[in-house]
């Protein structure tokens, strides 16, 4: 087997209306695909970022959890993502921090999986 690309990385969500504005609003992902009805046992909404996509996800066996995998999100302007999440009030769950090779920050979504916020040194 030879594994070309990462398709996609999905986030379990309890409440999808409430997600996507977390998703949307605070973090200004645009929806690019998205099936499910909120009276649906199941339903996703994907985001196109690269080759890749990020989704989030609700269905009755599928549970949120803030100690699984994280995804982080390369930004363009580490400090005014930090000044925009902190204006809506997001909780931070690691405090922005410098490292050998960045610059990070972990915050939770709606739903408490942490969600990084990511700047590569230049």
């Amino acid at each position: 087997m030879h594994i070309n690309e990462i398709a996609f990385t999905c986030y379990a969500v309890t409440d999808m209306a409430k997600a996507r504005a977390f998703y949307e609003n605070v973090l200004g992902l645009k929806p690019t695909t998205f099936f499910g009805e909120a009276t649906d046992e199941s339903q996703w909404t994907e985001y196109e970022i690269g080759p890749g996509a990020f989704a989030i996800g609700r269905h009755a066996a599928f549970k949120p959890s803030p100690d699984g995998a994280s995804v982080a999100f390369e930004v363009d302007d580490f400090d005014a993502a930090i000044k925009r999440l902190r204006e809506t009030g997001v909780t931070f769950k690691i405090e922005p921090m410098q490292t050998p090779v960045c610059r990070m920050t972990m915050v939770l979504d709606p739903d408490g999986s942490a969600v990084c916020i990511h700047k590569r040194n230049a």
